[in-house]
């Protein structure tokens, strides 16, 4: 009597472990969500944490900061490894504008060249996190989705770039500019699965969806 007790206290704690499992399951995919991918090459946040750094290094320079006479006519270069060049063309010649310097198409109308030499472009991505990460099963058509107890994701956009300036048209090397260098952030934060919060100091940032 007591052994079949046992078996059946027994069988009913399995079947109440099955249901169990079969409704967490099932209250996962329920959860599960799809994310589309991004059509650009970046993000809209990716592209402005990138864009905010580059006139943001701009903006922090005094309008003395070239060793040519303002209302010069200049030309401009630009070399780098980013691919982001004809930005960062389109900006300087903006700033320099407003600074007083006539940006010119032909070296033939310019009395400087100025080189636009960018160091670094571009973003940076951390992210801490705890909790299951999401799980595709490749025997069992069952996807779960990530079940974040904290997850922070950090993303840093940072530029560098420096003028190099000469005379034209001897070409004769003037003068190197000090480094323009400025750095933008985006945080974004999950607790407890479905809290979000977010930190920036973006001028206009994408909502989080």
């Amino acid at each position: 009597m007591n052994n079949n007790k046992e078996r059946s206290a027994m069988i009913q704690k399995m079947v109440k472990i099955i249901y169990l499992g079969a409704a967490l399951a099932y209250l996962l995919t329920a959860c599960s969500t799809t994310q589309t991918m991004t059509n650009s090459l970046r993000t809209p946040t990716e592209q402005l944490l990138i864009s905010e750094a580059v006139m943001r290094s701009l903006s922090k320079r005094p309008e003395s900061a070239l060793p040519i006479p303002r209302g010069a006519s200049v030309k401009l270069d630009i070399s780098g490894i980013s691919l982001d060049k004809d930005f960062i063309l389109g900006v300087v010649a903006g700033w320099l504008g407003q600074q007083g310097y006539r940006v010119q198409r032909s070296a033939e109308n310019a009395i400087y060249r100025i080189n636009i030499v960018i160091n670094s472009l571009g973003t940076e991505l951390g992210n801490t996190f705890v909790g299951v990460p999401a799980i595709q099963a490749s025997l069992i058509p069952i996807s779960l989705p990530e079940l974040a107890i904290y997850k922070a994701e950090y993303q840093t956009g940072y530029a560098n770039f420096y003028f190099d300036i000469f005379e034209l048209p001897s070409n004769r090397f003037v003068a190197s500019s000090s480094p323009f260098i400025a750095d933008t952030f985006f945080n974004a934060y999950t607790a407890l699965f479905v809290f979000t919060h977010k930190s920036t100091d973006l001028v206009s940032p994408p909502p989080l969806r």
